[in-house]
């Protein structure tokens, strides 16, 4: 997956600084909880790259069926449709947060961005 993943981005020529490759053990069993069992990359992307939207929404939708997720410490565009498939547990999380924060007083752009 992960050669898959950096192969459709030098495809679409998208430039890169080096990236990040990292081995996860155990994942939290946090609700939010970005790290699971397996391998993370992180790339430094110019954000002007040509087709580059199309090309993450469509590397999101492959992350997701595959099992992984994106880190929402660090998320500016995933799409609110995808997190279900990313955070198994995300149900629990809004759950939660409507008995705790029913009015939604301590919230955040994210949080409205993807229904949190």
């Amino acid at each position: 997956m992960l050669r898959h993943l950096v192969r459709r981005v030098a495809e679409q020529g998208c430039a890169t600084r080096p990236g990040l490759l990292k081995r996860f053990g155990e994942g939290s069993p946090g609700w939010l909880s970005f790290p699971a069992r397996g391998w993370g990359l992180s790339l430094e992307i110019p954000a002007r790259a040509p087709g580059l939207t199309a090309l993450l929404d469509e590397l999101d939708e492959e992350v997701a069926a595959a099992g992984g997720r994106v880190c929402l410490a660090r998320d500016s565009r995933v799409r609110p449709e995808l997190l279900d498939a990313m955070y198994p547990l995300l149900d629990d999380f809004r759950e939660l947060r409507a008995a705790v924060d029913p009015s939604s007083v301590f919230t955040s752009d994210l949080a409205r961005r993807l229904g949190l």
